[in-house]
C-alpha cells in the first residue's frame, strides 16, 4: 500500500519551511513566517520531527502533529536514533538534506519508509504491534489511522506484554572467591589479549594494569582492604588497564568485581568495552557475565506500567505508556534512564513523564507484586550476584555496601573509575535533609493515597494487610505509625506556610525556618529567585521550642516503625504456615524499606536534638529556602558530614577486600608535579581505617604542546551579558561550530543562547543548550557528537563525563573561572582544610579553593583532547585568571593571555590549518576580586 503524501514542516533558528501541494497538484517547499506556520499546523496535521522542539522554535506550545519520533518509537522500539534530520536519514538509509529547506521532503520520505516497514514480512518488531495499535486507536493517536490498514491482525492472538517477559530464576548461593595472587606476566598477557595483537605497545598502560592487580591480593587484616590510587592521563587506556586484572581475577577466583562510575556515559562505554574481557560463554556460571546495576528509580516498574495501561494515565501520557510498553518487550534490561529507551521519548510528552513509570519513592511491594518474577530490577540484582563484572554508579555502590538486603550482594572488590567524584558522591549519599518535600514523601509512604489521589500507591496497612490480620502487635504498630504520620506535611504544605497557616509540628518548623532564613538574608535582593541559607546557630528560644515539638512528632513515628520491624523479624524466624517463599521475600523487602526510613527519621531527630546546644564538630548544619526562577519549592534543615569519607570508609572500605580509585585528575595539578599525594589519600577515606594505599601515576601520552592551546581572554568585561554573548557567538563562528560552552549559572546560559542562536543558525551553525531546549542531556550530547557544525551550551553536567572525540569537539569555552560557590558547607570545609593543612586560615583556605578550581578546569579541559589526533582550543572569557591556577592544564600546554580578536584569529587559524605562535605566559598573579 502506497503511503499517502502528507504536508511537512520544519523550523530552526534560521527560519521555517512548509512543504505542501500547489494548486496544480505539484508539491513544493517554501519558507514561511512563524504565524503562517502556526496556522498551517492548527489547520492540518503536519509531519514534523520532535514536536516540543519545533514548538519552542515557533513559540507555540500547543503545537501537535504527526511526530516521526513517535512513529519511529512504535516501529523500532529499543533502537537508537539521533533525533535530528541527519539522524533520521542515517537510521533509515535516506539521503541527508544539505540545507534546512530540504528537511520537509526528508520527513515525507521517512514517513513512507516507516509506514512501509509495517507491511514488510521481515519486520523484526512486529510482535505486539497490532495489540498496541488497537489501544492507540482508542486513544486517538495521530498515527493510528495511517498504521491501521498496514498492520494486519495476526492469525493467533498476541501475548500480552506481561506474559511475554521472561522470568528470572533463583540461583544457589555462590561460594566465597578463591584466595589468589595475580601473576604480573599473566596480567600483561591478558592485557595484550584485550588490546589485540596489532595494537600499539603502551608501557604506561602495562604499568597501570600491574598496579591495578595489587588490589586483588588476599586481605591480611580485618577492615584493612588493599587500596590503589591510580592517576592516569587521558589516552593511557585506563579501562582495559583495570579490566585485564579484573577479568583474570574473576575467572580464577570465581568472584565478582564491581566497577563504579559517576556518569552514565562511562557506564555505556564500559558495557561496550567489557565484552572483550568477559565473553558470554562461561563454563561454570549461568547468566550474563556482565551486568549493569543502577538505582531502582532508573528501571521500568511493571506494576506502574500496568496501572498506566489500565486507565491510570489518560490523554497524551496514556499514549506514552503504550510506546513504553512496546519498548519494554524488546528492552535489554528495562533501564529507562541511560539504557536502550530513547532518551528523547520522555521529552515528547510534557506531562507525567517517564519518571512516573519508575519506582521513584521506594514503594516496591517485592513478592507481593504480580510481576515480581519478571521484574527488571530483581532480575538485575540476581544476575549481579552471579556475574563476573558488575557496572554500577558510585551512589549505588555506597548504598549497597551500607544496606544491601543480601550479604552476597555487598561489593568486596571495587574499582572506582572517575574516582575524583567519590568524595562528592559520598557527600550526597550520607547527607541528611529534613525538608518539606522529603516529609511529604514519607507521609505518602506510610499512609498511602489520601483524598482524590489516584494510582497504585499503597500505604503500610495495605502492603502488610496479611501481617496485620495475623499479628496483633504488628497491626497496632501499623496503626500507630499511620496516626503519627498524619502529623507530617501533606499536599499543599508550601502554600499553607507562605500564607501563614501551617498545620502540624513539622510545618510549624518549616514555617519558622523560612522566616528565619529570610530575616537573616544579607543579599539585599540581589539574589532574588535563588536559594537562601543560614547557619543553624544562634537560634532563638521560639525556634528551639518548635524544633522540640517536631522532634517529638518524629519520635512518635519512629517508635512504631521500629516495633513493626521487630514484629516482621519475629514473624520470619517463627514462620506461620501461610508464609511461603514469595510472602517471605515480600516481608524481607518491607523490613528493608522500614529500616531505611527508620534510619532516615533517626538522622532528622539527631539534627533537631542538637539545635539547642553546641554543634557537633563532625557535621555542618544549616537552614535553607530553595528557590528557582523566582519560585519557592522547598524549605528545610540540612546536615552534611564535614568529612563524608568517614561514613564512606565505615560503610564501603571496611567491608571491602580490594579497592582502586582511578581518574585523570585524582591529584591536583600542582601536587602532581611535586609527587604530593596527601590530599588524594585524605579524600580516599584510607586514613579513616589506617590504610596506606599504593599510588601510581602516568601522564597522558598526547602531545598537548602541538595539539591544544589555552587562551585567556582579557577584554570581555565581567557581568556584561551582551559582551559575553558576542564573544561566544564570534568564537563559535570562528571555529565553524564544534564548540562546547560551559557556564556556572543557568540564567547567563539562557541569556547568551537567546542572543546568538538565531544568528548562528543563519550561518548554518546549529546551537543547542541545556535548560533551554526540551531535550534530555544525553540526547543533546548525542546530537552534538553527530554534527560537526553543531555547538552545545551547558552547565556542570557537561564539564565531566562527556566523551566527544574527533572533529565534533574542537573548542571549549568557559564563561569564567569556576570559583566555588561560597556556601555554608564550603566555608566550613575551607576552614577545616586550612587548620589541617595550612595553619593560616586565609592561605590554607585559598589552597583549598584553588584545588577545587584546578580540578574543575582540568575536567573541563579533558573534554577537548580525547584521542591522539584531536586538536582544539580551550578559552576562558575572564581576565581574573590567577597564574597559580595554570597548573590545572597538562604540562607543555601553551597558555596565552590575549584579546578576543587575537583569540578569534588563533581559533580561525587552527580551523583553516594555520598555526598561531604562542606567546610567553604572563606569570603575574591576578587575584579573585
Amino acid at each position: 500500500m502506497a503511503a499517502p503524501s502528507l504536508p511537512a514542516i520544519h523550523a530552526s533558528h534560521s527560519g521555517c519551511w512548509l512543504r505542501g501541494p500547489l494548486q496544480n497538484g505539484l508539491w513544493s517547499t517554501r519558507p514561511v513566517g512563524k504565524g503562517e506556520a502556526i496556522m498551517a499546523a492548527a489547520d492540518t496535521p503536519l509531519l514534523l520531527l520532535n514536536a516540543p522542539l519545533i514548538a519552542s522554535r515557533l513559540g507555540y506550545p500547543d503545537l501537535s502533529g504527526l511526530d516521526l519520533l513517535e512513529l519511529f518509537a512504535f516501529i523500532h522500539p529499543a533502537q537508537f536514533m539521533v533525533p535530528t534530520p541527519k539522524g533520521l536519514a542515517q537510521a533509515l538509509g535516506l539521503a541527508e538534506p544539505r540545507t534546512d529547506d530540504g528537511v520537509p521532503e526528508l520527513l515525507q520520505a521517512a514517513a513512507q519508509v516507516l509506514l512501509a516497514t509495517c507491511e514488510d514480512p521481515a519486520w523484526a518488531e512486529r510482535e505486539g504491534a497490532w495489540s498496541a495499535l488497537q489501544s492507540l486507536v482508542r486513544l486517538r493517536w495521530p498515527w493510528a489511522g495511517l498504521l491501521a490498514p498496514r498492520i494486519a491482525q495476526p492469525q493467533r492472538a498476541e501475548r500480552w506484554l506481561f506474559t511475554r517477559l521472561p522470568e528470572w530464576e533463583e540461583a544457589p548461593e555462590r561460594p566465597q572467591p578463591a584466595q589468589i595472587v595475580l601473576d604480573e606476566y599473566a596480567i600483561a598477557a591478558r592485557l595484550a589479549e584485550l588490546t589485540g595483537s596489532g595494537a600499539e605497545q603502551r608501557p604506561a598502560q602495562q604499568a597501570y594494569a600491574r598496579a591495578a592487580g595489587a588490589m586483588f591480593a588476599p586481605r591480611g587484616q580485618l577492615h584493612q582492604p588493599h587500596m590503589v590510587l591510580a592517576q592516569a592521563g587521558t589516552g593511557t587506556g585506563k579501562t582495559f588497564g583495570y579490566l585485564a586484572p579484573a577479568s583474570l581475577w574473576a575467572q580464577q577466583s570465581g568472584g565478582t568485581v564491581w566497577v563504579s562510575t559517576y556518569t552514565k556515559a562511562l557506564q555505556r562505554q564500559l558495557r561496550r568495552e567489557s565484552r572483550a574481557a568477559f565473553p558470554p560463554e562461561r563454563a561454570e556460571r549461568t547468566g550474563p557475565p556482565v551486568v549493569v546495576r543502577k538505582g531502582r528509580e532508573n528501571y521500568l516498574c511493571l506494576l506502574n506500567l500496568e496501572d498506566a495501561l489500565q486507565g491510570g494515565f489518560t490523554g497524551r501520557p496514556a499514549i506514552m505508556a503504550q510506546l513504553v510498553a512496546r519498548w519494554a518487550a524488546y528492552s535489554q534490561d528495562g533501564d529507562m534512564i541511560g539504557g536502550d529507551l530513547p532518551g528523547w521519548l520522555g521529552t515528547l510528552f510534557r506531562k507525567r513523564g517517564i519518571t512516573a513509570l519508575t519506582d521513584q519513592r521506594g514503594e516496591c511491594v517485592y513478592a507481593g507484586c504480580p510481576h515480581f518474577r519478571k521484574c527488571f530490577i530483581e532480575r538485575a540484582a540476581r544476575a549481579s550476584a552471579g556475574a563476573e563484572l558488575v557496572i554500577a554508579n558510585h551512589a549505588l555502590v555506597m548504598i549497597n555496601a551500607a544496606r544491601a538486603r543480601e550479604p552476597a550482594q555487598r561489593p568486596t572488590r571495587i574499582v572506582f573509575d572517575e574516582g575524583h567524584h567519590v568524595f562528592e558522591a559520598a557527600d550526597s549519599t550520607f547527607a541528611s535533609a529534613l525538608t518539606g518535600a522529603e516529609t511529604v514523601e514519607l507521609r505518602r509512604w506510610v499512609i498511602g493515597p489520601e483524598g482524590s489521589q489516584r494510582g497504585r500507591r499503597r500505604g503500610l496497612a495495605a502492603r502488610l494487610a496479611d501481617v496485620a490480620s495475623y499479628d496483633t502487635d504488628g497491626a497496632r504498630a501499623i496503626a500507630d505509625a499511620r496516626e503519627a504520620a498524619s502529623a507530617l506535611p501533606g499536599d499543599g504544605w508550601l502554600a499553607r506556610i507562605v500564607e501563614g497557616a501551617p498545620f502540624g509540628p513539622i510545618e510549624d518548623l518549616l514555617a519558622e525556618t523560612r522566616e528565619l532564613v529570610l530575616a537573616r538574608d544579607e543579599s539585599g535582593g540581589q539574589e532574588a529567585g535563588y536559594g537562601l541559607e543560614t547557619e543553624a546557630a544562634q537560634l532563638g528560644g521560639s525556634f528551639i521550642e518548635v524544633a522540640g515539638r517536631a522532634q517529638e512528632a518524629l519520635e512518635a513515628l519512629r517508635q512504631p516503625l521500629v516495633r513493626l520491624s521487630l514484629r516482621l523479624e519475629a514473624l520470619i524466624e517463627d514462620a506461620p504456615d501461610w508464609l511461603d517463599g514469595p510472602a517471605r521475600a515480600r516481608i524481607e523487602g518491607a523490613r528493608g524499606a522500614i529500616g531505611w526510613r527508620t534510619d532516615l527519621i533517626a538522622g532528622w531527630i539527631a539534627l533537631l536534638a542538637r539545635l539547642g546546644g553546641p554543634g557537633d564538630p563532625e557535621f555542618v548544619d544549616w537552614l535553607a529556602l530553595e528557590r528557582s526562577e523566582g519560585r519557592e519549592w522547598d524549605i528545610g534543615l540540612h546536615r552534611r558530614y564535614l568529612d563524608p569519607m568517614k561514613p564512606f570508609a565505615e560503610a564501603v572500605l571496611a567491608g571491602a577486600h580490594g579497592v582502586m580509585m582511578t581518574s585523570a585528575t585524582l591529584t591536583d595539578g600542582a601536587e602532581t608535579q611535586n609527587g604530593d599525594w596527601s590530599n588524594a589519600v585524605e579524600r580516599s577515606g584510607a586514613p579513616q581505617l589506617g590504610v596506606r594505599p599504593e599510588v601510581f601515576a602516568a601522564p597522558s601520552p598526547f602531545d598537548y604542546a602541538k595539539n591544544a592551546e589555552v587562551l585567556i581572554v582579557t577584554d570581555v568585561p565581567k557581568g556584561d551579558i551582551p559582551a559575553l554573548a558576542n564573544a561566544y557567538g564570534r568564537l563559535i563562528e570562528a571555529s565553524g561550530g564544534g564548540a562546547l560552552g560551559l557556564f556556572t549559572a543557568i540564567r547567563r546560559l539562557r541569556a547568551v543562547y537567546g542572543r546568538i542562536a538565531d544568528r548562528l543558525a543563519r550561518g548554518g551553525l546549529p546551537l543547542f543548550a541545556q535548560h533551554v531546549d526540551p531535550i534530555d542531556t544525553g540526547t543533546l550530547v548525542d546530537i552534538f557528537r553527530d554534527d560537526p557544525r553543531a555547538s552545545l551550551l551547558g552547565t556542570d553536567a557537561l564539564r565531566d563525563g562527556v566523551d566527544v572525540p574527533g572533529h565534533s569537539l574542537r573548542l571549549v569555552v568557559m564563561e569564567q573561572v569556576p570559583w566555588p560557590k561560597p556556601s555554608i558547607l564550603h566555608r566550613a570545609r575551607r576552614l577545616a582544610h586550612a587548620e589541617k593543612f595550612g595553619g593560616d586560615s586565609r592561605g590554607g583556605g585559598q589552597a583549598h579553593d584553588d584545588r577545587i578550581i584546578r580540578a574543575r578546569l582540568a575536567q573541563a579541559f579533558g573534554r577537548l583532547i580525547r584521542t591522539g589526533s584531536d586538536r582544539g582550543h580551550f578559552v576562558v572569557l575572564s581576565s581574573a585568571f590567577p597564574s597559580r591556577l595554570l597548573s590545572a592544564f597538562p604540562p607543555g600546554t601553551p597558555v596565552r593571555r590575549v584579546t578576543l580578536d587575537a583569540a578569534l584569529q588563533s581559533v580561525a587559524g587552527s580551523v583553516s590549518g594555520g598555526a598561531a605562535a604562542p606567546a610567553a605566559v604572563d606569570q603575574t598573579d591576578e587575584t579573585h576580586p
